[in-house]
């Protein structure tokens, strides 16, 4: 049976509403790498005397060992990439990892300890605030990272992860994101998850805009951070 014009009419607001959403979509994409770089460039630049500082903390508490350090993380379409930081651990944590396990204070795939003894004397000033978080920056510039996203989990975290848990890394992992502004390690995994997909469902100039300054505000007032 061939279709009505009421039909045809209604085909043609649904195609065009599709078109709509998709080319909004694309320019949303194309707005936000744009500002990534900006302002990744910009608080690179501006941060440059932090990095400095926090640098030669670092090596004046331990002279034999690095400044950063990178992890491999897990980013969209389960991508692999190397996520950098401000060193904040002894130089073999990742040996010690297994035996505190634990010890985990975060319920799912996900591994923290609020008296983690890997942590240096540096390291607990640098986490508390996340001013190790910094060197994400430059993943930013490099485009492995968004500004704001779902936090990028590491290679055995996602082995632990459902079908479910998974729609987290169909976008850009992100430096910041709605876990990190709501709540961050007082919550569980599964509200971690909930948060991300909320955002990814959500997402637009004026939440990542609004993510940006309130996580500027955590970085100075958290209490959630370890």
């Amino acid at each position: 049976m061939a279709p009505t014009p009421q039909q045809n009419d209604l085909k043609a607001v649904l195609d065009s509403a599709t078109y709509y959403n998709r080319r909004t979509h694309r320019l949303y994409l194309m707005g936000k790498r744009g500002f990534d770089l900006i302002a990744a460039a910009i608080g690179l630049i501006l941060l440059s005397p932090l990095f400095l500082l926090i640098s030669l903390l670092i090596k004046l508490e331990s002279p034999k060992d690095s400044v950063f350090f990178y992890q491999t993380r897990v980013g969209r379409n389960e991508q692999t990439f190397k996520m950098f930081k401000f060193r904040s651990m002894i130089a073999n944590a990742e040996e010690m990892l297994e035996g505190l396990l634990s010890h985990n204070e975060v319920e799912g795939a996900m591994f923290k300890m609020k008296k983690d003894p890997r942590i240096t004397n540096v390291g607990k000033f640098i986490r508390k605030t996340s001013i190790d978080e910094l060197p994400q920056l430059w993943n930013v510039i490099r485009g492995d990272m968004s500004l704001v996203g779902p936090r990028p989990a590491l290679p055995r975290e996602v082995q632990e992860y459902s079908s479910y848990d998974k729609l987290r890394l169909k976008v850009q992992p992100g430096c910041t994101g709605l876990w990190q502004v709501s709540g961050r390690n007082e919550l569980s995994f599964n509200e971690m998850v909930e948060l991300d997909l909320k955002y990814i469902e959500e997402r637009g100039f004026l939440l990542d805009l609004k993510l940006v300054l309130l996580t500027v505000k955590v970085m100075f007032g958290s209490k959630n951070a370890y």
